[in-house]
């Protein structure tokens, strides 16, 4: 049964950080393309974060260029995001993908909320 499971999300004031996890399972994380992305009511989700699968290319919105950092620990499983200097925007429903392009097969976790105050 594949999963993900992120964690890590919460309330955070403008200009701080948080960081958020997401382990993997049920599937070859090892080979799969991890990316993070983000949803607020009423808008489509957008991408934010990708790691290619040995972890040695990030690929990252603009908006969040120089300000998030993505990466990974395929001995645990895991994928990170480092979110600093966070603002109002950043607010949102963080969710996890595991892609598979050669298979057109990608998994989604749950999401975490992270909710950022002015």
């Amino acid at each position: 049964q594949v999963q993900l499971v992120e964690s890590g999300g919460g309330l955070v004031q403008a200009g701080g950080s948080l960081r958020l996890s997401c382990v993997g399972s049920g599937f070859d994380f090892s080979s799969s393309v991890m990316s993070w992305y983000r949803q607020v009511p009423g808008k489509e989700r957008e991408f934010v974060a990708g790691i290619t699968s040995s972890g040695g290319y990030g690929r990252y919105a603009e908006s969040v260029k120089g300000r998030f950092t993505i990466s990974r620990d395929n001995a645990a499983s895991t994928v990170y995001l480092q979110m600093n200097s966070v603002n109002p925007e950043d607010t949102g429903v963080y969710y996890c993908n595991a892609g598979f392009v050669a298979l057109g097969t990608e998994y989604w976790g749950h999401g975490t909320q992270v909710t950022v105050s002015s």
